[in-house]
């Protein structure tokens, strides 16, 4: 059911280096960060975050953002997000703001399991305590870490939030499933749809979690 499965013979080392390799020097080499983050599953991505801590000196989210931007960047760092923090994040921004987003809400909290709900729950806690704290001393400035562009959070292209949320979150569980329901409810692929309706870096990521055109 899922289309990001991983890697058997899998070197968090010689992968931390290829993505500094990509990133280092004149220009950003793209393709490269595709190939190497979409053929890795999310446990994977976080060995190679740590590792290029250690092995590299760098903090691997800071050089990403650096080097991405919009929605190509977006998508890379919710890949690279644990999947728990990854939830409790869309679930903070689902009801942040003016408004509550009621489809993110019930895609997330319907869609998954019970203990699913139970680490999304004690995370969410843990990470308004710290928060608060956070705000206490530092005069409520914006978080650091995992935290995503603040477009992210802007209240526009609503479209893409939901998109890139369904495609990192659901690529190593269920992506095949949502792609025959797709290709049902309106008769057309949902790889075509991302080839039509996407652009750049940003088409080439979601076309990889996709899987392919059927």
């Amino acid at each position: 059911m899922a289309t990001i499965k991983g890697v058997s013979s899998f070197s968090a080392e010689q992968e931390a280096h290829a993505l500094r390799k990509a990133m280092k020097g004149l220009g950003t080499d793209e393709d490269a960060i595709i190939e190497i983050l979409t053929k890795l599953n999310v446990s994977q991505r976080q060995q190679v975050l740590i590792t290029y801590k250690s092995s590299i000196g760098r903090d691997l989210i800071d050089d990403l953002k650096s080097e991405l931007s919009g929605n190509f960047e977006r998508v890379i760092i919710g890949m690279m997000t644990p999947t728990t923090m990854y939830d409790v994040h869309e679930l903070r921004r689902a009801v942040k703001g003016a408004g509550t987003d009621e489809g993110c809400l019930i895609e997330i909290l319907a869609s998954r399991t019970n203990e699913e709900i139970r680490r999304i729950n004690e995370n969410y806690k843990c990470h308004r305590t710290s928060e608060s704290k956070r705000c206490h001393q530092q005069d409520c400035q914006q978080p650091q870490g995992l935290e995503f562009h603040p477009e992210t959070e802007s209240g526009l292209g609503t479209d893409d939030n939901t998109l890139i949320r369904v495609m990192v979150s659901r690529s190593e569980i269920d992506m095949l499933h949502i792609r025959r329901e797709f290709l049902t409810m309106y008769g057309k692929s949902l790889y075509s749809f991302i080839k039509g309706d996407c652009s750049g870096d940003y088409r080439k990521v979601l076309l990889r979690l996709c899987g392919g055109e059927d």
